[in-house]
């Protein structure tokens, strides 16, 4: 049986959260992240876009591309609040459904033609979601995770598309292979160069060729331009999560000590995060005393990866928790709530110089470990 996969993208996400949140804001250049000039733009609007903007950009190019645009710093606490909005209306509807990024959802809903109808159901299901969140959303469907997020892209803004099986290569070959999704800019250039603009260029040089050129990322991106994607849609679970546990030698009551370790535990749960693309929505401080008695405290928080804003919260949690003033056997901390998403959706409170750090740091413990750098704790 052919599969039928949905995907579902809501349409520049945070601009559209603004504009619900302020109806004075439709119809203008916006443009939200930090409002330094040092700041990065976190996400635009299309009006923006004509000027050339575009994410990712730093903030005083953006400005001088586009002097009149409206600037917002963004509210990562609304856009968390609209996202599982969004993710709930799904949940009471689909049979099965992996959350992708703050704004991205995958439904597998194989089968469905039996009883309702792939298209209809999906139909109905974006208006739901407009209807419920006030929010435009956008959806393709076809027979896989890669065409149905092409076909997105092609229905924006707030449209939808269906793709038939007999269609997917007619609809995909003539556009460009930065259509194709995780194509990164390194691979994008080399096709380039090689004389491989649209898809139909890319699925008709041999699969050989492309092994030898770009390796098994090269054999990736030839399946996907010939429409060929059998991942598998990853049940979406608030509970997954990672955690670090430290049990100690000797039990002690040492606050001193117990910061340190919160620190440390922190940064490398986060490094973790931010190594795998992930965000995190709920952070979890548990603390175990001499007498085995085992208390937990959590707090929702908006999507983050960032070690300074965790550990804020983790530092805060596990005080609120140690009022017993107990030797301590045990601390731990969870990040759970996980999504796919990058460290951009966290600019609207760091500058370009931050970020910069973060990543620096991070390929510093990419090479040579986790703990090669640490914060200095006071």
């Amino acid at each position: 049986m052919d599969r039928a996969i949905v995907h579902f993208d809501l349409d520049t996400f945070f601009v559209s959260v603004e504009r619900l949140l302020n109806s004075r804001l439709e119809a203008k250049p916006l443009i939200i992240g930090g409002l330094g000039d040092r700041a990065v733009v976190s996400s635009c609007s299309y009006e923006a876009r004509c000027f050339g903007v575009y994410s990712g950009m730093p903030m005083r190019m953006a400005k001088q591309l586009c002097a009149d645009a409206v600037h917002i710093r963004g509210d990562m606490d609304q856009y968390t609040k609209y996202s599982h909005l969004i993710t709930d209306i799904i949940a009471d509807s689909a049979p099965l459904y992996e959350k992708a990024s703050i704004d991205e959802h995958y439904i597998d809903i194989t089968g469905m033609d039996r009883f309702f109808g792939s298209y209809k159901w999906a139909r109905e299901l974006r208006q739901k979601i407009i209807r419920e969140s006030g929010l435009p959303i956008s959806f393709g469907l076809s027979v896989n995770k890669t065409v149905a997020k092409i076909a997105t892209g092609e229905s924006k803004p707030n449209g939808e598309l269906f793709i038939e099986k007999p269609r997917v290569l007619p609809f995909m070959d003539p556009l460009s292979i930065s259509k194709i999704p995780m194509l990164g800019k390194k691979s994008y250039v080399k096709l380039k160069r090689m004389g491989l603009s649209n898809i139909l260029s890319l699925r008709q040089m041999p699969m050989e060729m492309l092994l030898y050129v770009m390796g098994k990322n090269g054999v990736s991106l030839w399946r996907k331009a010939n429409g060929i994607d059998n991942t598998p849609i990853t049940q979406y679970s608030e509970r997954k999560s990672i955690s670090s546990e430290h049990t100690f030698h000797k039990d002690s009551m040492d606050v001193d000590y117990f910061n340190q370790l919160l620190v440390g535990m922190v940064e490398r749960l986060t490094y973790d995060l931010r190594s795998k693309k992930k965000l995190c929505s709920v952070v979890t401080v548990k603390v175990r005393y001499s007498n085995f008695d085992t208390h937990t405290l959590q707090k929702h928080i908006a999507y983050t990866s960032l070690d300074n804003v965790i550990m804020e919260v983790a530092k805060d949690l596990f005080f609120r928790l140690y009022t017993r003033r107990m030797l301590v056997r045990l601390i731990g901390v969870k990040l759970s709530g996980l999504i796919e998403g990058v460290q951009q959706i966290d600019l609207f409170e760091h500058n370009e110089e931050i970020i910069k750090l973060y990543q620096s740091m991070d390929s510093i413990r990419k090479r040579f470990g986790k703990t090669a750098v640490r914060r200095a704790v006071f």
